[in-house]
């Protein structure tokens, strides 16, 4: 392997979110954090590289978007996805949960109705309840292991909806959508007259043997009523970055979210963010199939560890990205109890499973994107803790 992803990094002391925010949000330092989604791994160097390089020049002006930017998107798209577009569709967006609030903003009013399917990526309703929009649970239904879509249900729930907004591939379940699950999601949000905004951050994280489907693709409804978010910053590591686009072949939607974004000039990007896009794109398939197969080398020896040393937690397996919902419903605890369990007992900073919905309960997010063996510490520790908790219920 060409890259080094073993190799420990020290985080704290750089504002990390992930690192630094451990003690203002638990009380403590003493946590391993294994909770907010970026990697512990180094930036791709090749990203790294383009900054440090633009930097020798120390003149720092305004700047526009370099033609690398679109001209990276567009054949990483053709090359990664299969999806041919034309450079004039994409539109810059500081961020995909900024995003996404822009999308609420520009096609709903206050009032609307926009439907979500937890558990899920929490700020899909929180942007939308703070936007004064009237969110509308559609749970998924966990079966087998996996998460599936009860389309009864869906049928029902969208109806008088202005919106969707999709996790493609999900999050925190990591479940990577089907071409036919898709197709009806298009099929019933067209008929109906709901528009789909499919968050797609985590499509360049789908494991082997999984393949994406892009939204639009899968039929010309789709193609025709969706705004489709993406980025590199989960697949690179560099969401600091703030850089993300939308892509939307709709003519008139385009025209009436990109009238927004340039009101506000929302959709102008910083000289980094258009430059990290630009070399991430060009340079990081290697990178990308050599990271995409340590995550994978994690999530087995999560799997097996759980099964081995701790049976009674059990896992949703992701088949995209390096986040695994663990269910943890057979310990019997409430969640405060089992959130106890992992900070108190365990030393472990995770997501609370209900973050992501009620539906959450009895789970929690666990991030895997880091040194095996700072993997297998928390598991170890995770394993006392529960081991402790049984001697004492003895």
């Amino acid at each position: 392997m060409k890259y080094n992803f073993d190799e420990v990094i020290e985080r704290k002391g750089t504002d990390s979110v992930k690192w630094d925010g451990v003690e203002s949000r638990w009380g403590r330092n003493d946590l391993i954090p294994m909770w907010v989604a970026d990697m512990d791994f180094r930036t791709a160097p090749f990203v790294v590289e383009a900054l440090k390089k633009r930097l020798e020049h120390e003149v720092l002006g305004y700047t526009f978007a370099c033609k690398e930017w679109s001209e990276s998107i567009v054949k990483w798209l053709i090359n990664r996805h299969g999806w041919a577009i034309r450079e004039n569709m994409l539109t810059f967006t500081p961020g995909i949960v900024r995003g996404l609030a822009f999308a609420v903003q520009c096609f709903t009013e206050k009032g609307d109705k926009i439907m979500v399917m937890p558990p899920v990526y929490h700020p899909f309703f929180l942007v939308s309840e703070r936007n004064e929009r009237q969110v509308v649970f559609s749970p998924l239904v966990l079966k087998e292991g996996s998460l599936y879509i009860d389309f009864n249900r869906f049928e029902k729930d969208i109806a008088g909806c202005k919106l969707l907004i999709l996790s493609n591939p999900h999050n925190p379940g990591g479940r990577v959508w089907t071409k036919e699950e898709l197709h009806r999601i298009a099929e019933i949000c067209y008929d109906k007259g709901t528009l789909v905004i499919s968050d797609e951050i985590h499509a360049d994280l789908t494991l082997p043997p999984y393949h994406h489907s892009t939204f639009a693709l899968v039929s010309e409804k789709a193609r025709m009523n969706s705004l489709v978010f993406m980025s590199p910053s989960k697949a690179f590591n560099m969401p600091g970055l703030a850089s993300s686009y939308v892509v939307i072949e709709n003519e008139s939607l385009l025209n009436r979210f990109r009238t927004y974004m340039e009101a506000s000039e929302f959709n102008e990007g910083h000289l980094f963010a258009y430059l990290s896009v630009a070399a991430a794109y060009s340079h990081g398939t290697e990178w990308l199939d050599q990271v995409i197969d340590y995550i994978q080398g994690n999530i087995d020896f999560t799997e097996n560890f759980l099964k081995s040393n701790i049976p009674v937690i059990g896992m949703i397996r992701p088949q995209a990205s390096y986040l695994i919902f663990l269910d943890c419903r057979k310990l019997g605890l409430k969640q405060e109890e089992l959130n106890r369990l992992f900070v108190e007992d365990a030393h472990l900073a995770l997501n609370d499973g209900t973050t992501f919905g009620k539906e959450g309960e009895g789970f929690m997010r666990l991030n895997v994107a880091c040194p095996r063996s700072v993997l297998a510490q928390a598991l170890q520790q995770l394993e006392r803790a529960v081991s402790n908790r049984k001697i004492c219920m003895q």
